[in-house]
């Protein structure tokens, strides 16, 4: 019996999270990909079209598959399809679906009368037409990920220029035009069998200038009771309840309103960080679920009773160039708080400037008795790491 994990690219989940899960619950585990040449030597790689159900079902037959699942946005639906093949527990793949694609998104939540938000979709190669009245708006590819070309658009000629920008790379993109929902920007993490769910907990996140969408702290705050019965009726209409699932949110004067569901574990090192701090372990608990084992075998934690903080600071590149220097790994501890830096980008790299998650170079976290410790103590800490980019 086998593990199987659907990836594209290697990441800090699979390679420090799901491999080493599935190695502890004495689970051999293979990576499904495309892109086996991309993967560190050592890593058990299999090459497999993994966008097609189809190859993903033969590419599990050499040895009985006991759990198949995938961390990447990108392979959810697909995966579930092929889970559902094999017989196996999964999640629901119109489910997926509906979380990638964010105007199916708002259609199913208009239909179930929860959260209706204006938006427009705009196919390739057609022209937006967008009333007045819907500026400022947030621009994004429907299928997008990570904030990656989103953008606050403020009236047409911004907008004309912004999808014109971004189908000048990538002219087979849909969009979507939707209303800006300002307010304080919050997630919602959850895990669940599919007939139960449980809140792992949630972050205060805070973003960078616009118009993009970089976020550039994470704070911990799960989330009060207040919310939670909303957000459960909104992952309801989606159909969303089993394995990971990490929800973005807006509280505002008139209630919490829904920015995107991403049926996976929240990313960016964070649900590293969030093993740490919960000291629970997550990535066995997310592959258990797959096992089919149920959510109250698991014993999580109460978020709200953890009598510890922390906060995630990520280092960004201002500017296109070279990475010329930077720390490597650090882990050290100040005034009680345990504190990280964890390398995002090699040194050497040359990368244009993006506006997204594409420009971290760092992720520092600290973890201790309360805020203001915390945060003192990651403050000295980023004073003392340089990082250096040369043009």
């Amino acid at each position: 019996m086998r593990l199987y994990l659907t990836a594209l690219n290697p990441t800090d989940a699979v390679l420090e999270g799901f491999l080493p899960a599935a190695d502890a619950l004495g689970l051999p585990a293979t990576v499904l990909t495309d892109r086996p040449g991309e993967w560190p030597a050592g890593v058990p790689v299999r090459h497999c079209a993994v966008r097609d159900p189809a190859a993903v079902v033969a590419a599990t037959t050499a040895e009985s598959p006991a759990a198949l699942l995938s961390n990447s946005d990108h392979l959810q639906e697909a995966t579930a399809l092929a889970a559902g093949k094999l017989g196996l527990p999964g999640k629901d793949p119109e489910a997926a679906r509906r979380c990638k694609d964010k105007a199916a998104m708002r259609r199913a939540l208009a239909a179930a009368g929860l959260d209706p938000v204006r938006v427009v979709t705009v196919d390739p190669g057609t022209t937006p037409a967008v009333p007045a009245d819907l500026f400022p708006a947030v621009l994004k590819p429907r299928d997008g990920v990570a904030s990656e070309d989103a953008y606050l658009v403020t009236d047409r000629r911004e907008l004309a220029a912004r999808v014109t920008a971004i189908r000048r790379r990538r002219p087979e993109v849909a969009l979507v035009i939707e209303e800006y929902l300002a307010g304080e920007l919050r997630t919602y993490d959850t895990l669940g069998d599919g007939g139960s769910l449980a809140v792992l907990g949630g972050w205060r996140t805070g973003l960078g200038p616009p118009p993009t969408f970089t976020e550039v702290s994470l704070d911990w705050a799960p989330p009060p009771p207040a919310h939670d019965a909303g957000l459960r009726a909104l992952l309801d209409a989606l159909g969303v309840g089993f394995g990971a699932c990490h929800t973005e949110y807006v509280v505002r004067p008139d209630g919490i309103r829904l920015i995107e569901v991403n049926d996976r574990l929240i990313g960016d090192r964070m649900d590293l960080i969030l093993t740490d701090l919960l000291g629970v372990p997550l990535f066995a608990h997310v592959i258990r679920l797959h096992l089919g084992e149920p959510l109250a075998a698991l014993g999580l934690p109460d978020p709200a009773a953890l009598c510890r903080y922390a906060r995630v600071e990520y280092v960004c590149a201002d500017r296109s160039g070279r990475l010329t220097a930077a720390p490597g790994p650090v882990d050290t501890v100040h005034d009680g708080v345990r504190l990280s830096c964890r390398p995002m980008r090699e040194v050497g790299r040359v990368a244009e400037h993006a506006g997204t998650n594409r420009d971290y170079l760092a992720a520092l976290h600290g973890i201790g008795p309360d805020p203001d410790t915390v945060r003192a103590a990651l403050t000295a800490f980023r004073d003392d790491l340089i990082w250096t980019i040369t043009g």
